[in-house]
């Protein structure tokens, strides 16, 4: 069987491998009596970077948004260690979420719209079902406008989360890099941004994603357990 499609969710380890180990290796593990700032930086950024290339590698499977995550910790990684300003790790805190939200918009003037691959996944709906539905009761043209309203909803999530990254990082990270308080500084930043920043984020695409299915399910007259793939 493909490695790909046994791949399921686990929150709670990327959490731990990206968020909380990283964090405390900057906070704790950073100081010249253990890792040192350098090998504290360099331990600390390579735990969400393997971990990134060891998912993408062993279920094959491309992640746009994977890979964005991936250039975020080296862009981090060399802003420590070549002790760049600070005002560069703020610029890139903000720009990874606005790059997503830009792509998401953007890609609505393709063939390939991302959100309706992300909300309309074929692998959890029935898209055929709901296509032919659709068609059926002369709602395509009202479903789309709604998909279109969900994409700006998606989009300004990431312009919050954006916003947010800037703001926290410029609030937490003052020390110049290079130093074991830039080290603490930013795991402190990054052990913050999951409640202040990527929680809401998530509520936020929850809301979206009910707020299509509300949609679909009007717009086709099915029950949800009809819209979804028969296992």
């Amino acid at each position: 069987m493909n490695s790909s499609s046994e791949h399921k969710p686990r929150p709670m380890v990327d959490l731990v491998v990206s968020v909380i180990l990283p964090s405390l290796i900057l906070m704790k593990f950073s100081g010249d009596d253990a890792l040192g700032v350098t090998g504290g930086l360099v331990v600390a950024l390579s735990l969400p970077l393997g971990w990134g290339i060891f998912e993408l590698v062993k279920y094959k499977k491309f992640n746009f948004i994977a890979l964005l995550g991936l250039v975020s910790v080296l862009l981090t990684g060399g802003i420590g260690l070549f002790e760049l300003d600070n005002k560069w790790l703020a610029i890139k805190e903000a720009a990874v979420p606005a790059l997503i939200g830009i792509a998401v918009f953007v890609s609505t003037f393709t063939p390939y719209p991302l959100v309706r691959a992300l909300l309309l996944n074929s692998s959890i709906m029935d898209t055929e079902l709901i296509k032919q539905k659709l068609e059926e009761n002369n709602s395509t043209e009202l479903f789309e406008k709604k998909l279109m309203t969900a994409t700006y909803f998606v989009v300004g999530s990431f312009a919050f989360s954006a916003t947010m990254n800037y703001l926290l990082a410029k609030w937490i990270v003052v020390s110049p890099a290079g130093t074991e308080a830039f080290n603490e500084e930013l795991g402190e930043m990054t052990l913050y941004s999951y409640p202040v920043i990527a929680i809401p984020s998530m509520i936020i695409m929850m809301g979206i994603f009910f707020y299509l299915l509300r949609t679909i399910r009007k717009a086709t007259g099915l029950t949800l357990e009809e819209l979804m793939v028969k296992k």
